[in-house]
């Protein structure tokens, strides 16, 4: 069991990818942003028009490709920022059909699991504390309403320039729950031993608070 491991989970607009960074800095560790690798993959497949179908052409792809982080949270993909690109809509509409395809699923663990075991890390994502790092000692799965997820999302969305509905943005993160919950690969789960959070109603300081509460003793 691993104490340079904090797995966090949850569902999309949940607080995990801001509370991460905040717990990995107070913390002293690094943060690896799972989700952040499965949309330059998506990203990717999308700009270059891969048939998702074609295996050959998507090991092709896993076996080309680099994806890196800098110490700003920036995700390269074959040293090309593309920070800004895996949060548009085309792409976070099919990161989870991508996500959920065995191949690039056990790829993606595969190398989340070398970096994660470098050193100390907070990581996030759906199946981190089930799957990537199941016995981690630190584990947590955020949730909060799909009503204060949505708004979260959409105010995102809003301080970028779109011009996306809050309903729209609410329907879109239904769809990926229940995508996400049903798929065969690595399904959204709380996992076992997990620290359940309900953030709807708590602050990011607050959140972190309580993390630290329980995983103070690893805190240098």
């Amino acid at each position: 069991m691993s104490d340079n491991i904090v797995a966090i989970d949850g569902p999309s607009g949940s607080g995990k990818s801001s509370v991460s960074k905040l717990l990995a800095t107070k913390l002293g560790f690094k943060y690896l942003d799972t989700g952040a690798m499965y949309r330059a993959i998506t990203f990717y497949i999308i700009r270059e028009s891969i048939d998702i179908n074609d295996i050959p052409s998507l090991e092709k792809l896993l076996q080309s490709i680099k994806i890196s982080f800098d110490t700003s949270f920036n995700v390269y993909l074959n040293n090309e920022n593309i920070a800004k690109e895996i949060r548009s809509m085309p792409v976070v509409e099919r990161v989870s059909e991508i996500a959920s395809i065995k191949i690039v699923r056990e790829n993606m663990v595969d190398l989340q699991r070398r970096i994660a075991l470098s050193g100390k890390y907070v990581l996030d994502g759906r199946d981190i504390g089930s799957v990537v790092f199941p016995n981690a000692k630190h584990k947590f799965y955020l949730e909060a309403t799909i009503e204060e997820r949505a708004k979260r999302r959409h105010k995102e969305e809003v301080e970028k320039g779109s011009s996306i509905s809050f309903d729209e943005v609410k329907e879109s993160i239904a769809k990926r729950d229940e995508f996400d919950k049903n798929r065969l690969e690595s399904p959204l789960i709380i996992p076992k031993d997990a620290i359940l959070i309900d953030t709807t109603n708590l602050g990011i300081e607050d959140v972190i608070n309580t993390m630290v509460s329980y995983i103070g003793e690893i805190v240098d």
